[in-house]
């Protein structure tokens, strides 16, 4: 026996007691068998404290237990999320970025020129949750309806105003999705965020929003503002005397609010399904319902292929309203 040989045999026998012998099985497999070995970072596009980072940082908590490593939010805001989409979506496709996708998502493309594909240049992983907007007027305003609301914005075309979280965004497109349907006219008051224009709701300064619930609520709950509808097909536990948009008089009338995990294009398959576990089970652990719930939110599990298509959709009617209202962003 040649000293080759020799040395051949004691490598693979040392391999075979240590467990590393792989027979050929190539290295990104075998890391893709033990994922995760390192931190998962979870990139949000806006600040911390809104919305998108609590459902966030609900739901690391819960991945990090099941994951046996440490899901880190990261928030990097920045012209409406595009700043933490390019930074995630730019990143190496290992499963180790992730981005916390929210419904102006699927806006973006249609307002903003930007560096990838948001639809081709993609793994969806999993939609987290989903939940209406409240429409909801100052109480001065002497409507109780939808209906009602309508018929007072036909009267005055262009009289009354509508506050939403700056141009182009969720907020603006859904107002603007109520007046193309309805074919009413209203002064578009553009904020930095939900907050100011339901202070100056409050006010009188503007007379409607489409607010998430977890910032109109309490202003509903006070008094200081009247639900009218919420925009999705099933009314709110938290609302129940609130009608829908389709109850009001709209058939077709169903926005969502909703928030998913996507990443890079590219990420294995046999990672992408674990990821999809490990959120769907997230998303039934205990106090993950009432921690949803307390944000006017329900958990949304299912497959990296349905919350695809719903991307999909999505940008497909944002980018039409876009087009057709001649929406732009400075």
């Amino acid at each position: 026996m040649t000293l080759v040989n020799t040395r051949l045999r004691r490598s693979i026998l040392l391999g075979l007691c240590c467990g590393t012998v792989s027979f050929g099985l190539p290295a990104a497999a075998l890391a893709q068998t033990a994922y995760p070995t390192k931190p998962i970072r979870l990139i949000v596009g806006f600040a911390p404290g809104g919305g998108s980072d609590f459902i966030a940082r609900l739901v690391a908590t819960k991945m990090s237990e099941k994951l046996g490593q440490p899901v880190i939010v990261e928030n990097k805001p920045g012209a409406g999320g595009n700043m933490g989409a390019t930074l995630a979506l730019k990143s190496a496709a290992d499963g180790y970025t992730l981005f916390l996708a929210a419904a102006s998502y699927t806006v973006n493309p249609a307002l903003y020129k930007l560096p990838f594909d948001s639809i081709n240049d993609i793994t969806p992983i999993a939609q987290l949750a989903r939940g209406p907007f409240i429409v909801a007027v100052n109480p001065k305003l002497p409507v109780n309806t939808v209906p009602e609301m309508i018929a007072v914005a036909k009267k005055s075309p262009g009289a009354l105003s509508y506050g939403s979280a700056g141009t182009g965004s969720i907020t603006h497109l859904v107002s603007e999705y109520f007046l193309d349907t309805t074919g009413t006219n209203m002064l578009h008051i553009p904020y930095r965020g939900t907050s100011p224009a339901l202070v100056d709701a409050v006010a009188g300064q503007v007379q409607l929003v489409f607010g998430t619930v977890a910032s109109t609520l309490p202003f509903i709950k006070s008094g200081q503002l009247r639900a009218l509808a919420v925009t999705t097909e099933s009314r709110l536990v938290a609302l129940p005397q609130v009608p829908t948009m389709i109850e009001s008089g709209l058939p077709n009338f169903a926005v969502t609010n909703w928030h998913g995990i996507i990443a890079p294009k590219g990420v294995p398959a046999d990672i992408v399904k674990k990821l999809n576990a490990v959120i769907n089970d997230s998303l039934q652990a205990p106090g993950m319902k009432e921690g949803l719930e307390s944000d006017g939110l329900t958990a949304a599990s299912g497959s990296p292929q349905a919350f695809g298509v719903l991307l999909a959709d999505e940008a497909k009617r944002w980018g039409a309203l876009v087009k057709k209202r001649g929406i732009k962003v400075e």
